[in-house]
């Protein structure tokens, strides 16, 4: 968001006109119409002016500079080219891409009937979410067992050695949601 935005945005809630704001402010009306449209930025004296006549604070101007709507990404399943097999047995396929400037990474993992991931651990302060999609899975974690089934879920600090297996009959299919993400 630009300051010219902000402005708008503070002189909208308080009802005020462009001309009014300019009278309050002595700043041309022009300058004040070119900055609420991101045409010019202003100086500083202006957005002091501008701000006490808007009876705000500066930094309360400057509070959301900067700031810009959030980014949506979509991948269709097509555009997923981040599988990884680590044997015969498991697959993993990255679901966003640019994990490194993200919070979470969420990851799909295959297991084959009879297969099982390789015991892993992470560093300190990264979470692990796992949502069984489909089949059986025993989580072992430390040195607890867990038996998982289609719909559960299960949430750990992933800094404790763990593995996943398929116990069911058919594939399994886990979301996993590293947050945050491992690189």
């Amino acid at each position: 968001m630009h300051v010219g935005e902000i402005i708008h945005n503070i002189r909208a809630e308080l009802k005020m006109t462009l001309l009014e704001l300019s009278q309050k402010s002595g700043v041309a009306l022009a300058t004040l119409s070119r900055i609420e449209n991101g045409r010019m930025t202003g100086t500083l004296k202006s957005h002091i002016n501008i701000a006490n006549a808007l009876e705000v604070s500066l930094p309360d101007l400057y509070k959301n500079l900067g700031a810009t709507k959030k980014q949506v990404e979509v991948k269709s399943k097509k555009e997923r080219a981040d599988v990884f097999v680590h044997d015969k047995n498991v697959t993993c396929q990255i679901l966003a891409s640019k994990t490194s400037n993200k919070k979470m990474m969420p990851v799909m993992i295959k297991i084959a009937k009879g297969g099982s991931t390789r015991k892993e651990e992470t560093k300190l302060n990264i979470e692990k979410f796992i949502y069984v999609i489909e089949g059986k899975v025993e989580a072992d974690i430390g040195d607890e067992k867990y038996n998982l089934s289609k719909g559960d879920t299960l949430y750990f600090e992933s800094f404790t050695p763990h593995l996943f297996k398929n116990t069911g009959s058919g594939e399994s299919d886990l979301l996993v949601v590293t947050c945050p993400p491992t690189t």
